[in-house]
Formats: structure tokens, sequence, C-alpha cells
């Protein structure tokens, strides 16, 4: 290791290691591609840049130097389809190993990386290529995304080019009635393709598409740098909020440089060890675990290319492959809760993190118990890296998000924009004045949404949270998750972690009903633990242990039992479905005798 990382960061700490100061510069000309991913590869070029791997038993190890190599040839195959500075490039690419080619590649190339989901829907899609002007879009052919492509491209005059990835698997095989994958002998798929030969091995042919494992193949390996510049847009997310289309997110490349914090700091990577972030690609965390900070670390990520997540399969891959540092959020630490966590071998993992959610005070306490490690929280959103955490050498608060971390100037504040006192519940705030790197650059056309957010010298963040007497922050909700009721203003998260507490809950969301007299009510949409059935007592009980642990007006008035909570292909609870589905039958009309 060569310390890459500090040519662009200054620290300091204290006695006890706890970082104090950090600070991030970029030259004019930064790029993530060039200046980490390429020097990396022409001065250590067997370090270890991905474990990659599926569950039909593909593996690969992919090197800096292959990444380099790759990359180069994936260049040169966009640029010549009219890829350049300034274009806007749909990625949909789950866990794919080719999302890393055109990652770097479009970065290069000086061009916008766009992600997103595979689960998008006609009019999803017809949104996000119009609003952006998408010039190409790079897809996958697993499931049924290049379907939905093809019904709406002739809607969207701006895409020019449709480049389709062969999957060779991702999980989507079909499997025989035991559950092992129906695999032809002369079939290309799984361990077959494993090795240097097996990468882009295997062409795909589709009408109107172009086909990228084979031309990438053919594509040059010989690239030149092209000129860039790190105040140039790179990265771009649809970002989903409560109400309203999507938001389009837009990033230069001092966002990469801001994950340093959140890959050093608070993922604690090891440069010799292997980190596993659990996410997907069309999601924010993708590049906040597997990409940005830990390459800037000049450390290894884990990817398993899954498409339904099973918690035996991650305990067992924590063990075969080593892992040293883990995060996934709340959502998936609980669904490997429910196995036998002792049975696996967890010996490697020296560090566990978590993000998007609440973190359960039951969760954190279980996993202590069962793997003698502490979770660290954090939290971000796509608008930025790392902003609070339970940083490394410092001791996290069972529940609490941490404190604000030293690359960004944070304060609680009042809707008049004053500050909250210690105990009260406000915004989340950054301070903007000395322009700090990783925010965005702004909401990508259109100006009152960003002038909404970014105003009187702070980025508003819509989370709510309170800050207790030592300085941790304690998180409430979304703006528009907080529940009013009664003149109370009530955060979901409290709500939820009294429930997970009783043996009866496995999984809950606390989320706002409207009522006449209260203005809004508590509901608690509620997954049972196994030998639990709905009843009246059943919901008596729980009203009555929500009571007893918090303040009584925060108890949950309605109590819905459902056999799984909507997420997002990420984990995350998507409480906006349910309170959308509650406003929906509250606009049919009833039946009167």
């Amino acid at each position: 290791m060569r310390n890459l990382h500090l040519r662009y960061a200054d620290e300091a700490y204290d006695a006890n290691g706890v970082l104090t100061e950090f600070s991030v510069h970029a030259p004019e000309t930064f790029n993530f591609a060039y200046d980490v991913v390429d020097d990396i590869a022409l001065n250590d070029p067997d370090r270890r840049a991905m474990i990659w791997c599926n569950p039909e038993g593909e593996e690969h190890v992919f090197t800096f130097e292959a990444m380099k190599y790759w990359s180069d040839k994936t260049a040169n195959f966009l640029e010549a389809q009219g890829i350049g500075r300034g274009d806007f490039v749909l990625v949909i690419l789950r866990r794919h190993y080719q999302f890393w080619f055109v990652a770097l590649a479009l970065a290069k190339l000086g061009a916008v990386m766009v992600p997103a989901t595979f689960m998008l829907k006609e009019h999803d899609l017809i949104y996000r290529l119009q609003q952006a002007d998408i010039k190409a879009i790079i897809a996958t052919d697993a499931g049924d995304i290049a379907d939905t492509v093809d019904a709406v491209v002739e809607q969207c005059p701006s895409v020019q080019t449709c480049i389709l990835v062969n999957a060779c698997g991702g999980g989507l095989t079909p499997q025989d009635t035991e559950g092992n994958f129906i695999i032809e002998d002369d079939s290309l798929v799984g361990s077959k393709l494993s090795g240097p030969e097996g990468v882009c091995a295997v062409a795909i042919e589709r009408e109107g598409w172009r086909n990228f494992n084979k031309e990438v193949r053919a594509a040059s390996a010989e690239f030149s740098r092209h000129e860039t510049a790190c105040a140039d847009p790179m990265l771009m997310y649809f970002s989903s909020g409560t109400s309203g289309n999507p938001k389009m997110v837009l990033h230069n490349s001092r966002y990469a440089l801001g994950h340093l914090m959140t890959a050093k700091h608070w993922h604690n990577v090891d440069p010799d060890g292997i980190h596993f972030t659990i996410a997907d690609t069309g999601w924010g965390k993708a590049v906040w675990g597997k990409f940005y900070g830990q390459w800037l670390m000049e450390a290894c990520v884990f990817t398993y290319d899954f498409d339904r997540f099973d918690g035996d399969e991650i305990l067992r891959l924590i063990g075969d492959y080593g892992i040293t540092t883990l995060c996934c959020p709340p959502t998936m630490y609980r669904l490997m809760m429910q196995k036998d966590v002792d049975s696996y071998d967890l010996s490697t993992l020296t560090y566990s993190t978590t993000a998007g959610e609440a973190l359960n005070p039951d969760l954190f306490d279980f996993w202590k118990e069962h793997t003698g490690l502490t979770i660290y929280e954090g939290f971000g959103q796509t608008e930025t890296p790392l902003v609070i955490g339970n940083l490394t050498h410092t001791k996290p608060r069972a529940g609490s998000m941490g404190k604000p971390v030293p690359l960004y100037t944070i304060e609680i504040l009042r809707e008049d924009g004053s500050f909250c006192d210690t105990g009260e519940t406000g915004e989340i705030c950054i301070d903007m004045t000395e322009d700090p790197a990783g925010i965005m650059m702004e909401y990508y056309r259109d100006p009152e949404k960003t002038s909404q957010a970014i105003h009187d010298g702070w980025y508003h963040t819509g989370d709510t949270a309170w800050r207790d007497e030592d300085g941790y922050l304690w998180y409430v909700g979304r703006n528009d998750d907080v529940i009013k009721s009664s003149g109370y203003r009530i955060g979901p998260f409290e709500i939820e972690s009294v429930l997970l507490e009783h043996e009866a809950v496995r999984e809950c969301a606390v989320t706002g009903v409207p009522d006449p007299l209260r203005g809004a009510v508590v509901k608690a949409t509620v997954v049972l633990s196994d030998g639990f059935s709905p009843s009246d007592v059943l919901t008596h009980e729980l009203q009555t242990w929500v009571k007893r642990k918090t303040a009584p007006y925060k108890y949950p008035r309605i109590i819905e039992y459902v056999k799984e909570l909507p997420r997002t292909v990420n984990g995350k609870i998507r409480r906006v479905e349910i309170r959308e589905a509650d406003h929906r039958r509250s606009e049919e009309p009833t039946c009167q005798a």
C-alpha cells in the first residue's frame, strides 16, 4: 500500500486515535479512474481490486491492472458509439462485474453515469430517459428490464444507443426442486467461466441492441487520457422522495474524494483485507461501499451477484472468502439474525457497519453477543457521502447515528433557521459556506428544488434528529415521515424499536394515517414472528406494550398484520408505499345501508 489517499486528504487525530480534523483537496483535473485506479494499476498492478462471484459458481479476482485493462477496452467501445464528455448514460447492471468496467470507462470519457435499478417499470423509465436526455442505455439481459426499454425507447428521442450485457446467471438460472441450478453441459454458465478467459466471454444478440461482451472483448486496450475536469458532472442518481417525481442528484468528482471518510474512518477498510457492502449498483449505497472510498484506500471489495438476499448464504460467504469488514442495512442484519449465526465461521470479520435505516438497539446487542463485534452506525444520503457516524476508535451508543464527521459542520435547525436546544428535534443541516466536498452540485434541471434544499448557507437534508448532551445525534425520521398527532411530533423509529422488542414482532414499519380529529394517528404495519397469529388480543397486547415502554401518546392506534413489508431492492422499508396504500383506501367509496 502506498497511501495514495493522502495525496487528497489532510487528517488530525487526538491522543486516543479519534479523528478530529479532516479535509480533502482535489486538483482541477482530478479524475477517479485515471488518478486512482489507473495509478494503482501502474504502480501496484497485482493488488486485488475486487473478488466477484455469483450463485451459479462463476468467480473472478480482478486486480487493479485488470480493471484498467477492461475499463480501457470499454472506454474505446463506448467512444466508438459516440459517447463522450458530458453525455448522460443510464446504467442498469445489477451486481455484474461489467458495472465497474462501465463506471471507470465513463469517468475516463468524461461522461455522466446514471445508475438505476432493474426494478423500473415503463413509466419510471420514460421519466428518467426524457428528463435527463439520456444518450445511451447499458442494461443487463437478466430479468425483464430490456423488454421494458424496448417498450418505451421510441418515446425517448435522446437515446441513440442501447447496449446489452449478458449476465450469465446472476442468481436467476432455473433451479430444480432441491435448489440446484439446472445448467446444461454445453451452456456457458457458472464455474466454466471462472478465471480471466471467462471475462465477457459470452455474447448475446438482441435486435436493436449492441453486444457489450462481444464488442468490448474486440476493442483495443490502448487508451490515452482524455481531458476532463474535477468540476465536471460525473455521476447522477434519481432519488425518490415521499412525494412527487424523483429528483436528479448531480455530483462532480469531489464526491468520490468525500467517500474517503466513508471507507477509511467508518467502514475501517483494511487495504489488505476484503470489504463487503451488500448493495445493488442501481442505488447510491453501492458506490459508498463498493467503489470510490475503498479503492482510494487501495482495498479489495467483494461482490456477490445474487438475485434475492438469503441470510444463510451471506453468512457462509463471509467465512468462505475471509471477509474482514461488512456493511449492510439493519434489515439484512435482522434477516441474518434469524439464522443460526453461531454455526458459521465469522472469525475473519473484524468490523461491522450499517446505514440506510436507523439501527434498533436489540439488533445492536444481538450482533455484539454473537459475533463480539459492535455495529457502527452511519448516516448520509444520495446527495452526500457519510456526514454523521460512529467513527473508528469512538464509542457508539446503541440507536444513535453518532456525531457529525469532521469533514462537515452540522447543526440541528428549527423551521425558522435557529439552532435547536439539546434534546429538541429539528432538521439535520450542513453548513455550505465553505463548499464542502461531496455534497451534490444541484438537483439537475430543477433550480426550484435546489434552492429549497440549499439556501441561507445550509443544505437542508429533510431528515430530523435531536442531539444529546454529549453531542450524539438520534434519528427521528424524514420530515414527511414524522407523524404530527394532536400537536405532538412523533418519530416512527422510536415506536418501531419498542415493538421489535416484543417477541411476537419480527419486523414492523410505523406510519401516520390521516385523522379528522388528531390530524394523524400512529399506525404500525407488523410482520409477526413464527408461532404468532393476528388477533384482537395480540393487538391490545402490543398497544399496551408500547404505552408502557414509551410516552403513551405514541402508541399505535392502528395495527395491520402483513406477511411482508414493501422494500427497495436494497432492503430498505418503503414507508411511502404503505402511506400511499392507506391513502388510496381512504378515498374508496363506502357502502351505506
